[in-house]
């Protein structure tokens, strides 16, 4: 059976598109809202990844992304609840400087690099 691919990281981080694209090349992908929880092992008790994404945004630009509505404070409490996850990652991407396909082309090569083909 082909690699589980597990993507967490803050609220608009680019879960979701990640995902998205990911399953478009064949490849089985989750996203994890491990953001939302606080319990530190969600993350392994929702999904059991094969492989674990981490991707990073900075507040700011996470008002840029979306129209978030959300205190500093609360970015700082999503990245508490997601340290178990970010010391577990295999990847972690910074995505601020970084467009979707930037991000997808960081991920295919780590799959290379690390024999996991493209289904």
């Amino acid at each position: 059976m082909e690699k589980l691919i597990g993507v967490v990281g803050p609220c608009a981080a680019g879960k979701t598109t990640l995902v998205a694209n990911l399953r478009r090349l064949g490849y089985r992908a989750k996203h994890i809202a491990q953001e939302h929880s606080y319990v530190p092992y969600m993350w392994q008790k929702i999904t059991q990844p094969d492989i674990l994404i981490f991707l990073e945004v900075s507040y700011e630009n996470t008002l840029l992304r979306r129209k978030l509505s959300w205190s500093r404070d609360e970015y700082n409490e999503q990245l508490i609840r997601l340290v178990h996850a970010r010391q577990h990652a295999d990847l972690v991407i910074d995505t601020n400087l970084l467009d979707t396909q930037g991000v997808l082309q960081n991920v295919e090569t780590f799959m290379i690099e690390k024999g996991f083909r493209n289904p």
